[in-house]
């Protein structure tokens, strides 16, 4: 079976909400109250654990405290952005100036809640932006690699790359969840379910023919394979 964040990903169940706040009074509540309203909420309460949550665990939206030591909350959003990372953003801070709230907007927040605040108006906000990013057709990016889910094309640099439409469900699958090693057996079922017997080399074939459309132009490899594991979509190394 598909592990649950692979799940999450791929057919994109709304409601997976990640909570980075060095706060646990606030952790705690919002785990508390967005969990009762149905969602699933996971927490960090650090920058860092919070990016490598994000990278892991492909959540849904990010409820993003800003002063937080070490990596704080304006450079978590820089960095998830710089990866080409969509999800939606809900900066939570007790820092209530004009400057602030446009700063974040720039850097690529969604929205902006100042503290204290009333859980019922963080809840509308929360659902406002969960439904706005299932409407709206998503552009994946990795490195110089985009896809767009709404037209169904990608473009590695300014070069078109026109794909079947399998390898499209493929290379949606590792842009939806990039460094994360994907196994031969979760990406077997989520593609073609249980129509190939086990030990059928369809995947290794298609994996052959995204490869070799990818690196068409002289572009660096950006699917590897990671031996007795599976598959990983991570930037050029210069090894397979």
């Amino acid at each position: 079976m598909l592990c649950s964040t692979i799940i999450r990903g791929v057919i994109q169940v709304a409601g997976h909400i990640l909570v980075i706040d060095d706060d646990p009074k606030i952790t705690t509540m919002l785990a508390r109250g967005l969990g009762l309203e149905g969602y699933e909420v996971d927490t960090a309460n650090n920058g860092d654990t919070g990016l490598k949550k994000i990278m892991s665990s492909s959540p849904d939206l990010v409820i993003l405290d800003l002063m937080m030591p070490g990596v704080d909350g304006w450079e978590v959003c820089r960095r998830v952005r710089s990866q080409g990372l969509g999800v939606p953003i809900l900066m939570l801070t007790a820092r209530d100036e004009v400057k602030d709230r446009v700063h974040g907007l720039e850097i690529g927040a969604d929205d902006y809640l100042v503290k204290p605040f009333a859980f019922e108006e963080l809840l509308a906000r929360v659902k406002a932006l969960l439904r706005r990013s299932q409407q709206e057709p998503k552009v994946l990016r990795f490195s110089d690699l985009i896809l767009d889910l709404g037209e169904r094309r990608a473009r590695r640099g300014q070069r078109v790359i026109d794909l079947t439409t399998k390898e499209f469900e493929l290379l949606s699958m590792f842009m939806q969840h990039p460094r994360q090693v994907l196994t031969r057996d979760a990406i077997m079922e989520e593609i073609w379910g249980f129509d190939f017997e086990g030990e059928s080399n369809v995947l290794e074939v298609y994996v052959g023919y995204l490869r070799h459309k990818l690196e068409e132009g002289g572009e660096p490899r950006l699917l590897h394979t990671v031996r007795g594991a599976g598959y990983v979509l991570r930037e050029p190394s210069g090894e397979d």
